[in-house]
Parts: structure tokens; C-alpha cells; sequence
């Protein structure tokens, strides 16, 4: 009986303590604050820039064209060299032409006998008349005589100069100093359209392309360009004027060119087939990289944007709504807030709007919080590899 007294409070004891140990496992200890890095926004200005694609053209290109018909005799130039203006560059067979020359010369010489004669039989009756030994009739034959042979010397000196036109143009020579190209056609082809020039129809020999300075040619959407014109009336944006916009192409491989090109053209009417606007830069070319009809990627300077917040690459997410970064409020709490993120300087992007002054955006550790949980704000470092660009959202505390 004793015994089964010991045992019960024993037994009660050891309950308590089973239980005690069953309510710990049910209240876990509270998980510590997770640390971010963030970088502290304030408004500034920075380039107003914009990446778009474009294709090269000459500065000026020439069609080298037969401007009368015969045998190609040679072909005077180097293909692929450098000619200047008036340069001596094919040969059509001149014996037709200066056969033709001397017909013509040979016919204004009897034009001209034919004038000498009338003209001396007309002076010769003009004497007579006022003694009445000639009739008025006759003096007016003798003087229209006279006007048709010198109206025959004029056609015929007219054609004169004709036939030294098409024999001149028998030795075909550049129009503009330039790069030449290859020969379309070989010595010995008949060339030519008739023995006139007759333009896009007459045989096309070559052609010469002037390469220093070098045409980008390239469009901006005319809602964009909409935007721009209504953003600077609000102040927004400061656009430059047209001989101080920049443009800086990049060559095939991913590097800037060596020469920063100036914008020249900017059409005043939108094409209706892309609803764009036609752009054109100058871009200087001494060393001849860049060729006619590359297309290259470009970056155009158009001036300032005022009033914008420049957050690191990694601090901007994307869902279905758009763009938006997490930032931790004064109350030490997470917040998302949504943003426009459309273009970049450096390696940051330029955010408009969503953002305030003094806004804390998270750069790091963002896997760690959610919208409306605790974070340990401290300031943000970069790493080597992604070195402050300028125009980079400097870390907090660096400001």
C-alpha cells in the first residue's frame, strides 16, 4: 500500500515534465532580422540617351555610266583604288565620233560659204535698189536668202558642238574623288543607250562612293519623339540642338568607334509605313572601318533628363505589372514599389517615377525579405566585377 503511494507522485512528475518538454517544441525560436544592402536615391540629372540600330551610307556615291553608245575599248582605273574627281576611268572607241565631228565640221563650212555667198549678193542688190536697177521682189528674195544661210551656220556650228560632246564623252571619267568599285562590265562589250545620256538606262561601268565622312542612317518611333517634345515643355528633359547631338556607334565586335558622330538631319515629316521618324548622323571614317550599307548598333545623345533616380541593374525585379524594387522604411519594414525602368546609364537603370528622396532601395539579399517583413538596411557594395559606372546610384553613406 506504501509502495503504490511512492509511485503516484512519481508518475504525476514525470507527466509534468513530458509535457513541458511536448509545449517547447511548439514555440520555435523567432528567426534573426535578415540584413540588405541598400543604396540611398536621390533625384538627379544624367544623359538623355537611346539605343537604336542603323545602317551605314556613303557620303556621296556616283553611278559611272556610258553616256554613249560603242565598243568598251579599257579600263583605265584600278578597281578597289582611290580616284579623283574627273579621273580618266574607261574608254569607249572614239573613230565614230570623231567621224561624226568631222561631218559636222565639214557641213558648217558650207554652211558658212553658203552665208558668204548670200550674204555678198544681198549687200550687192541693197546697193542696186535705191537706182531701181533691181525689183523690191527680188531684194527680198536675195535677203531671205541671206537669213536662211545664217540660220543654217548656226545649226550647223550647233551640231558642231554636239559631236564634240559625244566624242568627249567617249573617255568616261569620275565624277567625285571617292573609293572606286568593280568593273560591271569588260573591255570589249558594246555599251551605251543611244548618243544621248540617257540616265538610269545607259550602261551602268561602276560605281565611286566617297567613305570620309560616312552616313548613319537610323528612325526614332514618333511616339517617342512625341514624348520627348511634351517632356521637355514640363521641364523633364533638356534636348540639345541638332549640331550638338551626339551619336556613338559600336562596331561589330561590341566596341565604341573610335569617332563620335555629330546628328546632321532629322526629317520634318513621319514616314506612314513605319511611323517613324528618318534621322541621319555624320560620323567621320579617315581609316575606312566602317562601309557602305553596314548596319551597325548606335547610342544617340539627345540631352539631359532631369529629375531621375539611378538604381543598380540588380535592385529592379519584373512580374507581370511591370517593373519594381523593394526598399525598407524608416519602421525597418519592406515595401515594394512599383516603377518605371526603360533605360540604363551605365549599369544602372534610370527609374522616372515610383521613387522618393531618400528612398532605401534593396540591391542585396533580396531573396531574404518579402513586401511588409522585417530588414536590416546597411549600405550596399558592389563587387569588383561591377565597378561604379558614372552615373551609377552611389551605396548609402557615400553620398
Amino acid at each position: 500500500m506504501k509502495s503504490t503511494l511512492m509511485r503516484t507522485p512519481v508518475l504525476c512528475l514525470s507527466l509534468t515534465v513530458l509535457a513541458a518538454c511536448g509545449s517547447g517544441k511548439q514555440q520555435p525560436p523567432t528567426p534573426p532580422t535578415p540584413t540588405v544592402g541598400v543604396v540611398t536615391v536621390q533625384p538627379q540629372s544624367v544623359p538623355l540617351t537611346k539605343d537604336l540600330v542603323g545602317r551605314l551610307s556613303a557620303y556621296r556615291s556616283a553611278d559611272v555610266r556610258a553616256r554613249v553608245s560603242g565598243l568598251l575599248l579599257k579600263r583605265v582605273y584600278t578597281e578597289g583604288a582611290e580616284v579623283k574627281a574627273g579621273q580618266l576611268m574607261f574608254q569607249i572607241d572614239p573613230a565614230p565620233y570623231k567621224a561624226a565631228l568631222d561631218a559636222a565640221l565639214a557641213t558648217l563650212a558650207s554652211a558658212q560659204a553658203t552665208y558668204t555667198n548670200a550674204h555678198i549678193v544681198a549687200e550687192r542688190d541693197r546697193a542696186l535698189v535705191p537706182k531701181g536697177y533691181i525689183s523690191k521682189a527680188q531684194m527680198d528674195s536675195d535677203e531671205a536668202n541671206e537669213r536662211s544661210s545664217a540660220a543654217a551656220v548656226k545649226q550647223a556650228q550647233a551640231n558642231v558642238q554636239t559631236a564634240r560632246v559625244n566624242l568627249s564623252y567617249t573617255d568616261i571619267t569620275s565624277p567625285i574623288a571617292g573609293h572606286s568599285g568593280e568593273q560591271q562590265v569588260t573591255e570589249g562589250a558594246i555599251v551605251g543607250a543611244g548618243t544621248t545620256d540617257s540616265g538610269s538606262s545607259s550602261t551602268l561601268l561602276t560605281t565611286v562612293n566617297q567613305l570620309d565622312p560616312m552616313y548613319v542612317n537610323f528612325t526614332v518611333s514618333a511616339a517617342d519623339m512625341d514624348a520627348l517634345t511634351h517632356a521637355q515643355t514640363t521641364g523633364s528633359v533638356n534636348l540639345s540642338e541638332q549640331d550638338k547631338t551626339t551619336v556613338q556607334v559600336k562596331m561589330p565586335g561590341g566596341s565604341p568607334y573610335d569617332h563620335v558622330g555629330t546628328l546632321d538631319f532629322s526629317d520634318t515629316s513621319v514616314n506612314p509605313t513605319t511611323n517613324a521618324i528618318n534621322l541621319r548622323a555624320l560620323l567621320p571614317n579617315p581609316q575606312r572601318r566602317l562601309l557602305p550599307g553596314q548596319y551597325v548598333t548606335l547610342t544617340i545623345d539627345m540631352g539631359r533628363q532631369n529629375n531621375v533616380f539611378l538604381v543598380p541593374q540588380a535592385a529592379v525585379q519584373r512580374d507581370v505589372g511591370g517593373a519594381f524594387v523593394l526598399t525598407v522604411g524608416a519602421d525597418g519594414k519592406v515595401a515594394q514599389k512599383r516603377v518605371t525602368a526603360d533605360t540604363m546609364s551605365g549599369l544602372s537603370w534610370v527609374v522616372p517615377t515610383g521613387l522618393a528622396p531618400g528612398d532605401q532601395v534593396i540591391v542585396s539579399g533580396i531573396p531574404a525579405v518579402k513586401p511588409g517583413g522585417p530588414a536590416k538596411a546597411q549600405p550596399w557594395q558592389p563587387d569588383q566585377s561591377q565597378a561604379q559606372q558614372p552615373g551609377q546610384a552611389p551605396a548609402a553613406g557615400k553620398q
